[in-house]
């Protein structure tokens, strides 16, 4: 173990962020052991709060940043006041705690993180870094007295430390291969992993058609309640508006600016909950939802950018789904416009099988790229440029790739290369997006 000297509520938000990050041996942890008993000491539990808040966990593979935030929005608009816990962040990490649509100031963080700190001294125990900040963000939402916390899962489900807060909804957006290092590469087994959030006898959103026998043997065992995209609700998307059908009722809602998959998943959420929310409440919601990195389009040095944190097989088919015809329609209006691409990934991600959705796209003449601008995540999982480069060698075809120093060269590179009329697609991480936002700020 790796320390440091003491740190106070008067030091830095950046200075802790440091300090946490070298007192454990690694930043992901995975299991519960160690963080309960800090976790009891802070008071965090919902069986040591007289008001305990009513709690969403989210887990899956994607979807669960745009459905934790929807979740979020029909709250608030219910009038109850909502925490919201997200990871990870693009740009600035109190991004990842938010209350009533407001993301905590620094100096609550550091606040939250002394107490934190305080109480794992005492039980004598090291904590990683994502359990730190995770009790810190617990801690925030508890002395905050919030009605409603909506948490979304980091990884997997069983063993991640926002875990250890009993939800009263479970979600499970969909299942698929991610965090290959941490989770393995089997179905089955990441399916159990994430079902480790269900508790006994509690309603559970299940967001895809298709799931492994795991999980649904979870929430047989557990006597939940299974509520199954395609079984127990659907939705239709309709244009200009889409309806989300269940048993009891088929909803007219406006059209969100984010998936519906997500949307429904949400919707259907809330409705299971025993939390008195109104279709005017949902309806709120689903107008006021937005989230940065998600099919994100913005304008800077004169350029059309947009930005998406897709990162593995499922995220990137999504994001051609919504791409392509974003593409075409944009191409109507300025014909001789290009395609260029700022990418990078994680260490722990299938890179191969994501230039292989790119390059059947290509394949079927629905794009062209005029050139990748590629250099390294920022970060220590992140995949080396060498490594890169031999996959898109033997993933993409006659591609132009030009490697940077850092994401920040390759954004500038792309806007040298490119002119008004063009388009930047930045994708394959959140730190590939955030790197990116962070130099334009």
């Amino acid at each position: 173990m790796r320390t440091t000297k003491h740190l106070t509520e008067n030091d830095s938000l950046a200075s802790w962020l440091e300090y946490i990050a070298n007192i454990h041996v690694s930043a992901i942890d995975m299991g519960l052991e160690r963080v309960l008993p800090v976790a009891q000491r802070l008071g965090v539990l919902k069986k040591q709060m007289p008001n305990a808040p009513y709690v969403f966990t989210v887990a899956g593979t994607n979807g669960k940043g745009s459905t934790t935030a929807t979740i979020s929005a029909i709250c608030q608009a219910a009038g109850l006041k909502t925490a919201l816990y997200q990871s990870p962040h693009l740009t600035d990490f109190t991004e990842r705690m938010n209350i009533d649509g407001r993301q905590t100031d620094e100096n609550s963080l550091v606040r939250a993180l002394a107490k934190v700190e305080q109480a794992r001294l005492d039980m004598g125990l090291s904590l990683s870094f994502f359990e730190m900040t995770t009790l810190a963000a617990l801690l925030i939402f508890k002395e905050a007295d919030c009605d409603v916390w909506v948490l979304e899962i980091g990884l997997g489900g069983r063993l991640d430390v926002v875990n250890i807060i009993d939800p009263d909804v479970a979600v499970i957006t969909n299942i698929g291969i991610d965090h290959v290092d941490w989770l393995g590469d089997d179905l089955e087994k990441i399916g159990l992993e994430k079902a480790g959030i269900i508790r006994d006898g509690i309603p559970v959103i299940l967001g895809a058609r298709a799931l492994p026998s795991s999980v649904l043997e979870v929430v047989r065992i557990n006597h939940a309640k299974p509520y199954q995209l395609g079984k127990e609700y659907e939705f239709d998307d309709r244009q200009d508006v889409w309806y989300h059908s269940s048993a009891g009722t088929t909803l007219k809602l406006p059209k969100p600016r984010i998936s519906l998959v997500n949307a429904a998943n949400a919707v259907s959420s809330v409705l299971a909950s025993s939390l008195d929310i109104n279709q005017a409440a949902i309806a709120q919601g689903l107008e006021s939802v937005a989230l940065s990195g998600r099919f994100d389009h913005r304008n800077f040095g004169g350029r059309k950018w947009l930005f998406d944190v897709a990162h593995n097989a499922h995220g990137m088919s999504f994001l051609l789904e919504q791409f392509v015809p974003y593409w075409h329609e944009h191409q109507r209006t300025h014909a001789d416009a290009k395609l260029h691409v700022v990418f990078s990934m994680l260490g722990d991600k299938d890179i191969g099988l994501v230039l292989d959705l790119v390059q059947a796209k290509i394949d079927e003449g629905v794009f062209e790229i005029a050139a990748w601008h590629v250099a390294m995540i920022d970060h220590i999982r992140a995949m080396g440029l060498n490594d890169i480069l031999t996959l898109m060698d033997c993933h993409l075809s006659s591609a132009n790739i030009i490697t940077y120093d850092e994401l920040r060269l390759a954004s500038v590179g792309a806007i040298e290369m490119s002119n008004d009329q063009d388009m930047i697609l930045v994708f394959g991480s959140f730190h590939t997006v955030g790197e990116v936002l962070t130099a334009f700020k």
